[in-house]
């Protein structure tokens, strides 16, 4: 088996607060992160897939198609948007890195084609110190 994992960037903006918190646990949670006028990120999404390497191609994956894939299911619904109010799925959900990364699995799983290897991970790195693994 082989895992082969693509790197996908894109910038965004968000701010993380929550409705179901007051402004003061808003801000207790999030701290500058809830500045009212958000705050952006050039995030890095790696798709990593796993599966046999196909013996007449020499691949595990068919990139092009990986690559379609995730450019017209995340990259293009998230690329330069301000999260919280442009991509519906946030609308009443925290856009942290995590959600980011749950609902990137959610959009490829949706759509995953049944011929393509395993989607084993999805990671997001927000910033340098803020990388998660779904």
């Amino acid at each position: 088996m082989i895992r082969l994992t693509r790197c996908y960037r894109f910038p965004a903006s968000h701010r993380l607060h929550s409705n179901q918190l007051s402004e003061e646990e808003n801000q207790e949670v999030y701290g500058k992160c809830n500045n009212p006028y958000g705050h952006g990120h050039n995030y890095v999404i790696e798709i990593s897939v796993r599966g046999p390497i196909d013996p007449e191609s020499g691949c595990a994956v068919d990139i092009i198609k990986l690559d379609r894939l995730v450019n017209q299911q995340v990259v293009s619904a998230f690329d330069h948007r301000y999260l919280n109010d442009e991509v519906p799925a946030f609308r009443d959900l925290v856009p942290t890195a995590e959600n980011i990364g749950m609902e990137t699995r959610r959009r490829l799983e949706a759509v995953w084609p049944p011929d393509f290897p395993a989607l084993e991970k999805v990671r997001v790195l927000e910033t340098l110190r803020n990388i998660i693994e779904v």
